[in-house]
């Protein structure tokens, strides 16, 4: 569900958006930039907050708490007011001076923060090789902390479901992926890693390192991809089980962002070919399947298991020059929100057709009410 710039081309610095961020239910996205923050709402898309750079400087990476208010922060880019091993919590419904109101909590680290999360009742912050969980807003404590392999994209998602508190991140070994329900450590003492009395799941996801994660909206299935960027790969989160596996392409992709819709139905995948691939997840028999798939395994099981692989129902392009967060809008529509500033909406048939509905440059919109 992240999206992490990592530098960028040109275009996209010219702009000057480190990072894009979707909201946990996909109706706003959150940038960190070089003038500051802003906040957008997807349909319609509209600018709906903007802190400026002279409150906080140049913005690394930014993160926005449901349709709520409270923002984080993490100072980064060329001009940072806030060091970038700091997370602040801004409340913009709060009036008065930015460091006398609005900025209400901040945590401090040994290193440099890659990625927040939040949820109603914790926050959890990543580092290279830990991620750190805080009880949050309300008298915020650290309840855990997790060791983790190196981590440089900062992976890691929290479940936002009222049902399950989870949190899912890389394990210790290249390719695992470690599942933890944090309700479980409340009230416990913090320590790195998993002890006896802790409920965790570890999966073999990939045979190279983790490159994305995603979960759905009730943390029941968790989808990961790895540096390969060839195959997405869907997981129970009760036990780890895999469930389905989708084939993104054949050659290698650095793959940007993964999504579940709303409902589960569907998920999302961008990378940097420039492409934006829509899978069906309860409706299988809509992926499309390889001409081969009915002699592939009678040749050989590796070009069997090729033949039979789950192909995308649909897709369409951005330019392959920027990178792009994607996300699932209202009815069967598709968003892709872009470095370089720009908005694309697409919305797909069942039948595999894309047809774009929208495009804008939303750095160029006007600020509206939040």
């Amino acid at each position: 569900m992240f999206f992490w710039g990592g530098g960028g081309s040109p275009a996209q610095q010219q702009r000057g958006v480190n990072s894009v961020r979707f909201n946990q239910d996909h109706s706003l996205f959150c940038c960190a930039m070089e003038t500051g923050v802003k906040v957008f709402n997807v349909d319609p898309l509209a600018q709906k907050a903007h802190i400026d750079q002279e409150q906080v400087g140049s913005v690394g990476l930014a993160e926005v708490l449901r349709r709520s208010n409270l923002i984080a922060i993490v100072g980064g880019g060329s001009l940072p007011r806030f060091a970038e091993n700091s997370v602040l919590i801004w409340d913009d419904a709060r009036g008065g001076t930015p460091e006398q109101d609005k900025l209400v909590l901040d945590f401090t680290f040994t290193q440099p923060v890659l990625a927040v999360r939040m949820r109603h009742d914790a926050i959890s912050v990543v580092l290279r090789r830990k991620i750190h969980v805080f009880s949050f807003p309300d008298n915020p404590r650290e309840t855990s902390q997790f060791d983790t392999r190196d981590n440089p994209l900062g992976l890691c998602e929290l479940s936002t479901s009222l049902e399950r508190s989870l949190l899912v991140f890389p394990g210790l070994k290249s390719g695992f992926l470690q599942m933890v329900d944090i309700s479980a450590l409340k009230g416990a003492p913090k320590r790195p890693g998993l002890g006896p009395n802790e409920s965790g799941v570890t999966v073999k996801a990939h045979e190279s390192g983790l490159a994305c994660i995603a979960l759905d909206s009730t943390a029941s299935r968790v989808a990961t991809a790895s540096h390969k960027g060839t195959l997405i790969r869907i997981y129970d989160t009760t036990n780890g089980d895999r469930t389905m596996e989708l084939r993104r392409g054949a050659d290698s992709a650095q793959l940007y962002c993964i999504n579940f819709s709303q409902d589960a139905s569907f998920l999302c995948a961008s990378s940097d070919k420039g492409t934006v691939h829509i899978f069906a997840l309860k409706q299988t028999k809509l992926n499309r399947r390889s001409a081969l798939a009915r002699v592939g395994r009678k040749v050989s099981p590796a070009l069997g298991e090729y033949a039979e692989s789950q192909w995308s129902l649909a897709s369409f392009t951005v330019p392959a020059e920027t990178a792009c967060a994607c996300a699932f809008g209202k009815g069967n529509s598709i968003i892709a929100v872009c470095l370089d500033g720009t908005f694309h909406k697409y919305v797909f048939t069942l039948e595999g057709s894309c047809k774009r509905e929208a495009f804008d440059v939303y750095l160029d919109l006007e600020n509206d009410d939040f």
